[in-house]
């Protein structure tokens, strides 16, 4: 029999072996396809700042215009998919997904905030951070100001009244919007895209990402505990209010920042982390790893059909609702005995 540990290595090892291919086929599909000992030989060049000898197209794909693109696709299905992992263990609902608190719905309507004022596209991503943190905030300061009824109820009430509210406002933006020109960026936008990522907006998003990610790994035993109810939590020494608190706000801060560069993708933090929970088990140890590596996984490669497929590229939303229904109704016949 394999142990544990050895089953989530060789998970790990086979999601590792299944991204690095699926990162060459990204840069081969396209108009431009470069292979990867061209794309291995840029990259290593660009950092030692030496001369290549490539062509200047095949730099411009892959530092300018390709290459930022499928970095931001690892890091936002990496950061989704830990966020959705961390969402479920402590919330202890297996349906819940990093947008159930209204990250999503506020960062939503910062973004479109952003273009009905005409603002610059970095201001349009920094108000969708912001706002998505801002709702997370006063989700919380909801929750806390009924300090008499279950505080995970109330949370997940507050997200889903919060949310509902920014979807009203949404609304109301898309109704005083240029029907030429705003309207239907507030749409593209709504149905999530990576085509106009640049580096300065990957570099922009990875602290974040990766601060979020850190912390939940840092806290992953305190979640496996908080998991199984605050009365055990409080039993083996943990503050459950504190920990619950802390990996939320960790999730919020991942997911804010990945919602602020790509838009609204949904299913990536629902879907991924049971998937990864099927072949690791629900330890958080075990899990978080192997969804960081399937969330990015999924997504580059969603991204890279959604270019790839026909002359006109698709949104990444549509694809991962239409990716994510069958899959997650897959999962669902296969876990008969309960979601742990």
């Amino acid at each position: 029999m394999i142990g544990a540990r050895t089953g989530a290595l060789l998970v790990w090892a086979g999601a590792a072996v299944a991204l690095l291919a699926l990162v060459a086929l990204a840069f081969a599909v396209g108009s431009y396809p470069v292979a990867p000992r061209a794309v291995l030989a840029i990259v290593l060049a660009a950092l030692g700042g030496d001369s290549h000898g490539a062509s200047a197209d095949a730099e411009a794909v892959v530092l300018v215009i390709r290459g930022p693109r499928i970095v931001a696709a690892l890091l936002v299905g990496a950061g989704l998919a830990v966020a959705g992992a961390a969402y479920q263990s402590v919330l202890r609902n297996p349906l819940v997904s990093p947008d159930i608190l209204g990250v999503s719905a506020g960062a939503a309507l910062g973004a479109l905030t952003g273009i009905w004022l005409g603002a610059d596209a970095w201001v349009v991503q920094a108000l969708a951070f912001g706002a998505g943190l801002a709702t997370v905030a006063l989700v919380f300061g909801l929750a806390a100001s009924f300090r008499q009824h279950d505080p995970l109820l109330l949370l997940v009430l507050s997200g889903v009244v919060v949310g509902a509210l920014a979807g009203a406002l949404i609304a109301l933006l898309k109704v005083l919007a240029d029907p030429h020109n705003q309207l239907p960026a507030m749409t593209y936008w709504l149905l999530g895209s990576l085509a106009a990522v640049t580096p300065a907006d990957s570099l922009a998003v990875a602290p974040a990402i990766a601060a979020g990610m850190a912390v939940l790994w840092l806290l992953r035993w305190r979640i496996d505990v908080l998991s199984m109810g605050d009365e055990e939590a409080r039993a083996l020494g943990v503050d459950a209010g504190r920990v619950r608190v802390a990996a939320l706000a960790a999730a919020t801060l991942a997911t804010a920042a990945a919602v602020s560069v790509c838009g609204v993708i949904g299913w990536v933090g629902l879907v991924v982390p049971h998937l990864a929970r099927l072949l690791t088990g629900p330890g958080s140890a075990r899990l978080m790893p192997a969804a960081a590596l399937l969330g990015a996984g999924f997504l580059l490669a969603v991204d890279t059909v959604a270019r790839g497929v026909g002359t006109t590229e698709l949104p990444l939303g549509v694809l991962t609702a239409l990716i994510g229904t069958p899959l997650f109704l897959w999962i669902l016949a296969r876990a008969r005995r309960g979601w742990q």
